[in-house]
């Protein structure tokens, strides 16, 4: 990592549910929206903030791990991991109510010029096209000239992308379209932390924001912080 790095300032937490495998974060309005992982236990949460209340929920079928997701328009557009599908879900309430194939594993999912844009966990964006979900552009995310792989959960705030680097505690900060890591936001401190305290907390996983302030969590952590940017 050559980028700078940076120690977030916390200002805020809210409780989350520690058997929670956060895949997606994002805020619709003023409730938070989660997706989760692990076959068997992968849903679609929409939470009151700050009082944590499950306002909706849907489960997908035990054969699909879930990955991120993203809300556009009327539709809930939520990821699966190894199956090269993806689910679209009525936006509120929630409602299965198509599907589409995706080339590759999905990761993370956010929206973007006109495009979902999705991780795999590889070096590249893909820009998903609305119409026919087919790939119209690829982004490659590149620090000093070198690829970062492992890109996971994402989320768009005007043309800087936030995207969680998997098995770190790293955020990387990225400049679009060139893909370029200007910085990395560090939670290595506070991942260190909730580990001590939490044996079962996995990786740092899940970034939204609400038009001021982002909220991260991570894999089975106890609480959401809000972030300074």
């Amino acid at each position: 990592m050559n980028a700078p790095r940076e120690i977030p300032v916390i200002v805020d937490s809210v409780a989350h549910n520690p058997s929670h495998f956060t895949q997606g974060l994002f805020f619709d309005g003023k409730n938070l929206v989660e997706t989760t992982g692990q076959y068997g236990q992968s849903g679609l949460y929409r939470y009151d903030v700050p009082g944590g209340k499950v306002l909706d929920s849907a489960r997908l079928d035990e054969r699909y791990f879930g990955e991120g997701s993203i809300a556009l328009g009327e539709d809930l557009f939520y990821l699966t991991w190894k199956s090269k599908k993806a689910f679209i879900y009525n936006r509120n309430p929630f409602k299965a109510k198509g599907e589409f194939r995706i080339p590759t594993e999905g990761w993370g999912l956010t929206y973007w010029r006109d495009a979902l844009l999705m991780s795999n966990g590889s070096d590249e964006l893909l820009q998903i096209g609305l119409g026919g979900f087919n790939v119209v552009g690829v982004i490659r995310v590149t620090d000093d000239g070198k690829p970062v792989k492992m890109l996971n959960e994402l989320e768009i705030v005007g043309n800087t992308l936030y995207a969680n680097i998997w098995q770190t505690p790293f955020i990387a900060v990225i400049e679009l379209p060139s893909g370029k890591v200007v910085k990395y936001l560090d939670f290595t401190d506070k991942a260190k932390d909730i580990a001590r305290h939490f044996p079962k907390a996995d990786v740092l996983n899940g970034i939204a924001y609400d038009g001021k302030f982002l909220w991260i969590t991570g894999k089975y952590w106890p609480q959401i912080y809000k972030i300074k940017l």
